[in-house]
C-alpha cells in the first residue's frame, strides 16, 4: 500500500473524530481544544499524504544543435557516364520497393506490431488480410480475437483502395 494512501485514511479518521466531536459539544456555546486539535491533525495528514504521493517522471531529451553539413563542391566538368541497359534494370531492381499497404495502417498496429509482423513475414496489409488469425496469435502470445480484429480492419483497408 502506498504511503501516502494511509496518512489520507488516517486524515480520513481524525476529520469524522473531529464531526463526532462538533456533534457532542453542538449545545455549548464555547468551541473545544477537542474540536480545533483534531481538524488541525486532519489537515496535518492530508498535507503529509499529498508530500509522500509518488512523483511524476519527467523525461529530458537532450538535443544536440544541428550543424548543417558543408555545401557539395562540384567539379568544373562532371565526369562522363555510360549507362547499359543491363545497368539501368540493375539499378530499377534496387530502387523497387515491396508493393502495398504498409501495417501501420491497419487500425490497432502500431510501429512495435509492425516490426513483430514482418519478423514473421507479414510485410504489407495485403499479406495480413490472408494470414490466419490463430497462427499469428499463438506466434505473437496474445489473443486470437486481437489478430481477427486486425484481419478484419485489413480487410475493409483493402476494400477501401
Amino acid at each position: 500500500m502506498r504511503s501516502d494512501y494511509a496518512l489520507y485514511t488516517v486524515a480520513i479518521i481524525f476529520f469524522i473524530i473531529t464531526g463526532i466531536v462538533f456533534a457532542i459539544e453542538m449545545d455549548q456555546t464555547y468551541k473545544s481544544l477537542g474540536i480545533i486539535t483534531t481538524a488541525v491533525l486532519g489537515i496535518f495528514f492530508v498535507g503529509l499524504g499529498y508530500a509522500q504521493r509518488p512523483k511524476a517522471k519527467v523525461q529530458t531529451v537532450a538535443t544536440t544543435p544541428q550543424v548543417p553539413p558543408p555545401p557539395p563542391t562540384q567539379p568544373a566538368h562532371p565526369p562522363l557516364t555510360v549507362t547499359t541497359p543491363a545497368a539501368v534494370e540493375e539499378k530499377t531492381a534496387e530502387i523497387t520497393v515491396p508493393s502495398g499497404t504498409p501495417l501501420t495502417k491497419v487500425k490497432g498496429i502500431g510501429e512495435k506490431r509492425s516490426e513483430q509482423l514482418k519478423a514473421l513475414g507479414i510485410n504489407t496489409v495485403e499479406e495480413l488480410a490472408k494470414a490466419s488469425a490463430k497462427e499469428i496469435a499463438s506466434k505473437l502470445k496474445i489473443s486470437p480475437k486481437i489478430t481477427q480484429t486486425w484481419i478484419e480492419n485489413a480487410k475493409k483497408l483493402i476494400e477501401k483502395s
